[in-house]
C-alpha cells in the first residue's frame, strides 16, 4: 500500500494518520500475508477485536446521552448500526474496497464473503484510529459515518430483528414456529461459510449464507420474510 494510496483513503475519510502503518495494517487481510510473507506488518484481525470495542462503546454511549428509550430498543438500534451488512455499506462511502490488501484468491470474490472482509476492515480502521490518536478520534469517525444511519433505521423499523419478526409472523399466520436446518457448511476453521434453510414444517420458506450459523439465520429470516411479503 503506497504512501500516495494511504493519502487517498486520509483523504476519503477525513482523517490523517500520525502514523501510516496502523492504516496499512487495518487494510491487511489475513490471506494476503500468505503471498506476501515479506510485507512486515500483522494482519487486521487484533485492530478489528478492538475496532469492534470501541465501535459499541462510541454507539453505547451516543444513544444513552441521546434517546430516553428503554434499554431493549436501544439494544436493538445499536445492533442495527454495528452488524456486518450496515459496516460493508458504509464502507462504500469512502470507497475502502480500493483499498484492501487480498491475496489474489480472495480478490476474485466480490460475493457475500467481501461483505463481511469490508465490514471487518471498517472495525479495523476504527482500531486503527483510537490506537492513533485515541477515543476522540475514533467518536468523530463513527459520528460522522456510522451514527448518521441512524434516524433512517428508527424511521424506517429496519432494526427490528428478523428471526424475531418472522416467528410473530408465522405463528400469527399459521400457528407455526419456523425452524433452521443448516443445509451445508464449508471452508477453512477461520473461514468458515454457512448456509442455512428456514422451515415452516416442511415448507422451505427461506435461505441464506453467512460467516456463522447465527448470520446465516438472520439472513434465512430476512429472505423469507421477502418471499411470503410479511411485514
Amino acid at each position: 500500500m503506497t504512501e500516495e494510496m494511504v493519502s487517498e483513503l486520509e483523504s476519503q475519510i477525513g482523517y490523517i494518520f500520525k502514523n501510516k502503518d496502523l492504516a496499512r495494517q487495518a487494510m491487511t487481510h489475513r490471506s494476503y500475508l500468505n503471498e506476501n510473507p515479506d510485507w512486515g506488518l500483522n494482519q487486521n484481525e487484533r485492530l478489528e477485536f478492538l475496532g469492534d470495542a470501541v465501535l459499541e462503546l462510541v454507539v453505547t454511549e451516543y444513544l444513552y446521552k441521546n434517546y430516553p428509550n428503554p434499554e431493549g430498543e436501544m439494544t436493538n438500534w445499536r445492533a442495527a448500526l454495528v452488524n456486518a451488512n450496515m459496516l460493508a455499506q458504509i464502507s462504500q462511502s469512502f470507497d475502502l474496497n480500493k483499498y484492501l490488501l487480498l491475496s489474489r484468491g480472495e480478490a476474485k470474490d466480490t460475493g457475500r464473503a467481501r461483505q463481511y472482509i469490508l465490514a471487518n476492515a471498517v472495525e479495523a480502521l476504527i482500531g486503527a484510529i483510537y490506537l492513533d490518536q485515541g477515543y476522540e478520534a475514533a467518536r468523530k469517525f463513527i459520528e460522522k459515518f456510522v451514527l448518521v444511519q441512524l434516524p433512517q433505521i428508527i424511521r424506517e423499523g429496519s432494526y427490528r430483528d428478523s428471526k424475531s419478526l418472522l416467528q410473530e409472523e408465522a405463528q400469527e399466520r399459521s400457528g407455526i414456529t419456523p425452524t433452521y436446518e443448516v443445509l451445508e457448511e464449508w471452508g477453512p476453521d477461520h473461514a468458515r461459510n454457512f448456509r442455512v434453510g428456514v422451515f415452516l414444517g416442511r415448507e422451505q420458506i427461506g435461505i441464506g449464507e453467512g460467516p456463522s450459523k447465527q448470520d446465516a439465520q438472520q439472513l434465512a429470516a430476512q429472505d423469507a420474510l421477502k418471499k411470503k411479503q410479511w411485514s
